[in-house]
């Protein structure tokens, strides 16, 4: 080695090393920062760090797009469509999904030719003694309606379901004689506005489970409303539900507006015990709906869950398939009554 040049000493190697470290350490933290330090090497510089994810430039031009071959675009387009199908295959499968009343109907023998006679019986879910009978005592053909008023009715409706009963909600409605009969806090009256009586209906609704449908209480003044009705069964035609008319007044036209707008419903034909609860005069009723039944192929009663009602539906039901008819739930006689195929065939030809 050449000596050194008078008045410069030469560099001792620890120094040298140490300066290194500094060096190396100082890049490495600007690398870091996204900075680039330029050392000094003889007339030039030299770049030690570079930063490796240097901050984003909103006025630097866009990368160039990477090339796709004509095998990967045909291959992303085939997933695209694959991934769209699949995105709209639950919405077409809830369109295509059967109505509520048909979801929680119970099953019955569509074959059977018999002449078909269903019995709905209302209030239940207010005394407990009398559900209980209704539950345990009745065939599992014969449906029950419960009252939303109910303080068990989830409880109630739960053991009418796992007993083979097809259940319903009671519809309080507006009689002519209201306000001295008063069917309760959350009826539908002619008096509300339409958004009123939907509100009322939707807390109804939303009381329960597992029911096919309503089934109107009172409503003789109600049920002759075309224009209160409208709104309701716009309601109830959106939920899938079956609308059972008690035909409390001759001049109502629920059925045949739930009909024109495409509500499935039935209508009662007689009134087991609204008139009299005896003996006597349930067994003369059963009597007239088996006629009905023999006529026109299918049949509705509705009644209460009175102790004479369950006797007389009891003992009445052992011998009707000897006599001919088929006990069936409220759903398997929907849409079969004669004059809803009457209505049902002159809106359909419209």
């Amino acid at each position: 080695m050449p000596p050194a040049p008078p008045g410069k000493a030469s560099p001792r190697p620890a120094s040298v090393v140490l300066l290194l470290a500094w060096l190396i350490l100082f890049a490495g933290l600007a690398a870091a920062g996204g900075y680039v330090l330029m050392l000094p090497q003889g007339h030039g510089t030299a770049q030690v760090a570079v930063a490796l994810d240097p901050p984003a430039d909103a006025s630097a031009p866009a990368p160039e797009p990477t090339p796709v071959t004509a095998g990967e675009s045909e291959a992303m387009q085939e997933a695209a469509a694959e991934s769209a199908e699949n995105a709209v295959a639950p919405q077409e499968a809830a369109a295509d999904a059967p109505p509520r009343w048909q979801r929680f109907s119970q099953d019955y023998d569509e074959a059977d030719k018999r002449p078909r006679i269903a019995v709905v019986l209302t209030g239940m879910g207010l005394s407990s003694a009398a559900t209980e009978a209704a539950i345990n005592q009745l065939p599992a053909g014969i449906t029950l309606s419960f009252t939303p008023y109910s303080r068990r009715l989830d409880q109630w409706m739960s053991l009418a379901r796992t007993g083979g009963h097809e259940v319903m909600l009671d519809l309080p409605m507006e009689p002519t004689s209201y306000p001295d009969d008063d069917p309760g806090p959350q009826a539908l009256l002619t008096a509300l506005s339409p958004a009123q009586n939907v509100e009322r209906l939707n807390w109804i609704l939303d009381r329960a489970d597992g029911y096919v449908g309503v089934a109107t209480v009172m409503g003789s003044r109600f049920t002759t409303s075309e224009e209160s009705l409208l709104p309701v069964f716009e309601a109830l035609k959106e939920q899938g539900l079956i609308f059972l008319d008690n035909k409390a007044s001759e001049n109502s036209v629920a059925w045949r507006l739930a009909a024109k707008i495409g509500v499935a419903n039935a209508v009662n034909d007689r009134s087991l015990d609204s008139a009299q609860a005896s003996r006597v005069a349930i067994d003369a009723r059963l009597v007239q709906l088996e006629d009905i039944a023999r006529t026109d192929g299918a049949a509705v009663a509705m009644g209460r869950p009175y102790p004479v009602t369950i006797e007389a539906l009891r003992e009445w039901a052992k011998g009707l398939s000897e006599r001919g008819f088929a006990l069936a739930p409220i759903s398997a006689v929907t849409g079969r009554q004669r004059h809803h195929r009457g209505i049902t065939q002159s809106t359909q030809a419209k």
